[in-house]
């Protein structure tokens, strides 16, 4: 089973059963969907009604913590620790695995020491431990470990949920990217008409020329039949000459 249905089959499956729970019951599933080692993607459950009515309940936190896995990193959750639940182990690798996607969504290459701040590493054995282990092997970024250069080049991360007010850049950036295409494609456009302009000129100067060298061949065809015309004669003229002082 790919990733991708893997996700939609875990997305639906708490969906539905957030949808069953009452506001007040649904922290433990909660828990359970931000520790869930296939589960990268929260939006859906965000939107679910009785998830929103938790929003001024005592348990509030726990609408913090899944906004937080939807859109935030380990960073923000360090920075918010005093506001927030303590997260079990599971969550914290959840929460680093995400991390590592939000920054290849910024970054093709991302630098070692960038990530092993970010991730709270001590050394690039463990750094790169994590990222073939907990990161490709799971499927949710592919990409090559530079050594030398110590980095690491991304050529494949799932995308995470969009974050409020990014839908409308994106579509701002699609926008952009659609006229953009479209003022190239009329400039491709009149290039192949220029160049189906030139190619009918090339032709009707090809044609002329070859006019031009048929009327010449046919000019030097009729001068060399003039000049065979008078040689004949003049042959002629002088033979009979020649017999008339014979005779």
């Amino acid at each position: 089973m790919d990733i991708e249905q893997k996700q939609a089959e875990l997305i639906d499956h708490f969906v539905n059963q957030a949808s069953t729970l009452k506001a007040s019951a649904l922290w433990p599933l909660i828990i359970e969907a931000t520790s869930h080692p296939s589960l990268f993607a929260f939006s859906e459950i965000l939107s679910v009604p009785t998830v929103s009515e938790l929003q001024g309940t005592e348990n509030s936190l726990y609408l913090d913590v899944l906004r937080l896995f939807a859109h935030g990193t380990w960073t923000d959750y360090k920075n918010n620790a005093g506001h927030l639940p303590q997260l079990v182990p599971d969550q914290v690798l959840k929460l680093k695995q995400l991390t590592v996607l939000t920054l290849a969504e910024m970054n093709k290459v991302l630098p070692y020491d960038q990530l092993m701040q970010e991730l709270d590493v001590i050394n690039v054995r463990e750094l790169e431990d994590f990222l073939i282990n907990e990161c490709m092997y799971a499927g949710i970024v592919r990409g090559k470990l530079d050594q030398l250069r110590r980095c690491f080049e991304v050529q494949f991360a799932a995308g995470r949920d969009l974050r409020p007010g990014q839908l409308g850049n994106m579509l701002q950036t699609l926008s952009n990217w659609l006229a953009t295409s479209d003022n190239l494609l009329v400039s491709i456009q009149e290039k192949i008409k220029w160049a189906d302009s030139m190619s009918e000129l090339d032709k009707k100067h090809r044609k002329d020329v070859d006019d031009r060298v048929e009327e010449v061949k046919k000019s030097l065809s009729l001068k060399k039949l003039q000049t065979v015309s008078r040689q004949t004669l003049t042959s002629e003229g002088t033979r009979r000459s020649t017999l008339n002082l014979v005779e």
